[in-house]
């Protein structure tokens, strides 16, 4: 623990931000592909000589329960990177350790396993300042193999999941990314993206659909009211605590439940006027034979016919094929490496799940590279992240190809039914009072102030400034 309370006494101090320039404005783009011949960034190599990070906590309203677990808090964390030239930058994560290792959950407190997170963090930018790089994905690919090994120490888990390597850098990824943009003199999210990526992150969505969570716990009467607010995909969380066969018996309760009370919601948003559900079992299901009793169930109660896709449901170990399963399945624990996310797509999968703000923006351009060329649609799946993070994943979610059956991006954000003092939350993003920040008819309408803006992304949070001083 002596390891865990030295390195919670960094401070540091900001640059001025970069306000962003609006280059886009006019081109008349929204909703099309992304074609403007911005030259590829010349590159240069970046060198950190300085580093620093802190951290807050913030309680949640109820337990959340997932991955049959349920937390209380989390955290939130903050990088600053400065390079050699004298740019520094600010990089925000929200630690989900039942997400990124569910054993490691179990194995400790919830502060204990947050804690070790945390100090891997600290690890990372101690290793990304003896790591010269050209871009962020560079720096990842550099990093990521000893972080994930302090990570093994750290945790005394030999098969560590790669997530919790992935999750503790997400604040260092970040500020890679703003770093990278600011020694590179650029202003924007579009110009930022390495070339090799632009094409699968070249369109600018009109709409984003939201996917509003029904977790284990939500109250129905909250659910109805999100659904008269406009909300039209709904995530449902199945794999509840228990054996295989307790979680399902709940799990088909929890899906009756929730479909009777909204089977006869109608929208505008949707080509047949029904909700969609997704369902995320977080890879709780051994067996494929299990998880199709449930979906029997669904057809049986007449849920199937708005299951849009099921997130993960067996777990990562699981080899069988979902092919003939009739149902789009989306890999996303398991798709925390392009091998990992190919082996899925082998297997029959047939969407991948992005998570930039829990596995780095750097691998989710690179999975989402992976998935443009092979025809798979993506969806930007939540981490319960604050507000400012929600904007970072927007930013993703704006530019993947429109998921088919919708027409528009998607993205979860569930940080509203979650955090108790989300409110204030919000305060610390100074955008929030813009157009494209707020949810309207269950949907982001985005507009050319979202992409003139790159989400607000450029302006460093004072909050967070002033808790990393």
């Amino acid at each position: 623990m002596k390891v865990i309370e030295s390195i919670f006494k960094n401070t540091l101090s900001r640059r001025e931000f970069i306000r962003n320039s609006g280059a886009l404005t006019g081109l008349g783009l929204i909703g099309d592909r992304f074609s403007e011949s911005m030259g590829p960034v010349p590159q240069k190599l970046i060198k950190v000589a300085k580093t620093s990070s802190n951290f807050e906590r913030e309680p949640l309203i109820r337990p959340f329960g997932f991955k049959g677990g349920y937390m209380t808090e989390m955290w939130q964390s903050a990088s600053r990177l400065e390079s050699e030239s004298g740019k520094s930058e600010i990089g925000i994560c929200t630690q989900n350790v039942l997400y990124a290792d569910a054993d490691v959950f179990a194995a400790y407190s919830e502060a204990g396993g947050n804690a070790l997170m945390y100090a891997l963090t600290e690890k990372a930018l101690q290793i990304v300042k003896n790591t010269p790089f050209r871009d962020p994905v560079d720096l990842i690919e550099k990093i990521l193999p000893e972080v994930y090994s302090e990570g093994q120490k750290l945790t005394g888990k030999r098969g560590l999941n790669k997530i919790f390597a992935l999750n503790a850098l997400i604040s260092a990824d970040n500020a890679a990314w703003l770093l990278y943009a600011a020694e590179n003199n650029v202003t924007n999210f579009d110009a930022m993206i390495p070339e090799p990526y632009k094409k699968a992150l070249s369109y600018h969505n009109k709409k984003v659909a939201i996917i509003y969570l029904a977790s284990y716990n939500l109250p129905i009467a909250e659910l109805k009211k999100a659904v008269q607010q406009g909300y039209f995909v709904i995530k449902i969380k199945i794999g509840q605590p228990g054996t295989q066969e307790e979680m399902l018996q709940k799990d088909m309760a929890r899906l009756t439940e929730v479909h009777e009370a909204i089977k006869n919601a109608r929208t505008s948003q949707t080509k047949t006027g029904k909700l969609f559900y997704s369902l995320d079992a977080n890879a709780r299901y051994e067996k494929k034979a299990t998880f199709m009793r449930l979906l029997d169930h669904a057809r049986k109660i007449g849920a199937a016919e708005h299951i849009l896709f099921v997130e993960e449901p067996l777990q990562e170990v699981n080899e069988e094929n979902v092919a003939d399963i009739g149902i789009r399945i989306a890999a996303d624990e398991s798709a925390h490496d392009e091998a990992g996310a190919l082996r899925r797509l082998e297997q029959g999968y047939s969407a991948l799940a992005l998570k930039g703000i829990a596995k780095t923006l750097s691998l989710s351009m690179k999975m989402a590279k992976l998935a443009h060329e092979r025809g798979i649609p993506c969806l930007c799946a939540d981490l319960t992240v604050n507000p400012i993070l929600v904007n970072w994943h927007k930013n993703l979610a704006a530019r993947i190809a429109p998921f088919p059956e919708l027409d528009m991006g998607i993205m979860e954000t569930n940080g509203d039914l979650n955090y108790l003092n989300w409110q204030k939350m919000l305060t610390y993003n100074s955008f929030q009072q813009s157009s494209w920040a707020s949810a309207k008819n269950g949907a982001f309408n985005l507009d050319s102030n979202f992409y003139d803006q790159s989400g607000g992304i450029f302006e460093a949070p004072d909050h967070y400034k002033k808790m990393l001083k």
